[in-house]
């Protein structure tokens, strides 16, 4: 059993169709100075996230440390070791927003998908994430999901707004 059929059994995201395209990156970019972060990009592009499991192969694969590859995910905002959902939420903590009641819109939004700052639902719809500003603060307290922003939001509009994203 070589190694990418070692992850299609430790990780479901990791399929074979999966793998295949991740050994086509990687055949790309091998050997190649500055490969590392265009690699993890479209890995990351392809999984939706980047496992432990998958940094090793792609710093094997690149004939790399996993701890350079590591070091490299930690570092960057934009890749991510956690699966995230089809949907995006960012609730703003920002001063304005904050004392305009963000609190309680996310206090209800936990309540509403059972899930915390930083955190997927079980079924990947949903991602939550704090944010110290979405640069709207005229609009506050905001919330943006995906690429929609909604301004002044209140606790009870949390569900209707939630509503819109399957």
């Amino acid at each position: 059993m070589n190694e990418a059929e070692k992850l299609v059994k430790i990780n479901p995201d990791l399929t074979h169709e999966v793998m295949s395209r991740v050994d086509e990156i990687i055949a790309r970019f091998k050997g190649k100075d500055g490969g590392l972060i265009p690699v993890l990009e479209e890995c990351q592009g392809i999984v939706g996230y980047l496992p432990v499991e998958l940094q090793e192969y792609i710093g094997k694969g690149l004939n790399l440390p996993g701890s350079t590859v590591y070091g490299v995910v930690t570092f960057y905002s934009f890749f991510t070791m956690v699966p995230k959902g089809r949907h995006n939420i960012k609730v703003c903590l920002g001063t304005a927003c904050y004392v305009r009641g963000t609190k309680n819109i996310v206090k209800k939004l936990k309540d509403d998908i059972k899930i915390g700052i930083g955190e997927t639902t079980e079924d990947r719809r949903f991602s939550l994430q704090a944010v110290r500003c979405l640069g709207a603060c005229g609009l506050a307290p905001a919330v943006v999901v995906d690429e929609d922003t909604y301004g002044g939001v209140k606790p009870n509009m949390v569900s209707d707004i939630l509503a819109k994203y399957e």
